[in-house]
Parts: structure tokens; sequence; C-alpha cells
């Protein structure tokens, strides 16, 4: 997880579902802007199925 570390404070749920997603890499890939809107977005989001669908929709198709 070290290689993680850019001073973000990462939501928990984000970062699960991130890591379902295997998306960790992209997700801290992003300037730290993106990164930043990113996480406020989830601040709205209610449930586990809602977050694993808008981290779905953020991350490129493989």
């Amino acid at each position: 997880m070290e290689k993680y570390k850019s001073g973000t404070e990462l939501p928990v749920g984000l970062g699960l579902a991130l890591e379902e997603y295997q998306a960790m890499d992209y997700f801290f890939s992003l300037a730290p802007q993106a990164q930043q809107q990113i996480i406020d977005h989830t601040h709205s989001i209610q449930s586990k199925a809602e977050m694993l669908a808008y981290v779905q929709s953020i991350i490129p198709a493989k």
C-alpha cells in the first residue's frame, strides 16, 4: 500500500470499490485535482452498490 500514498485521504468505501475493480493504480495515476473531484463526489453516495456503480463508471473500459 506504500505506493498509494499521495497525501490524499481516501474514503474507505471508495478504496474498497477501487480494489474490487482493480482500479487503484488508475485512480492514483490521475492528477490530484481529478482525484479530489472523485472523492468529493463520493460524499453523496449512500450505498455500496451505488459506490461500485460510480467507480465502474469512472474507470476506463479494459
